[in-house]
């Protein structure tokens, strides 16, 4: 698989622009303990989260015209 280059930019403001609207949620409204107490592990969370970031972004570079 040939790596494009608008293709790898348009992903990297994605996940930079998703990654941080993530931070601010979970640190600042939600409160990540709070989801933890929810969920009820910590790793549960942090997978989440990692899927919630990485998925969308693959998405991304996948769909983006070259």
């Amino acid at each position: 698989m040939k790596l494009k280059k608008r293709k790898i930019k348009y992903a990297a403001i994605f996940i930079l622009c998703w990654f941080a609207l993530l931070v601010f949620l979970v640190d600042g409204i939600l409160g990540f303990q709070t989801l933890v107490d929810y969920f009820g592990s910590y790793a549960s969370v942090e997978i989440t989260l990692l899927l919630l970031v990485t998925l969308p972004t693959l998405a991304v570079y996948k769909f983006t015209k070259e």
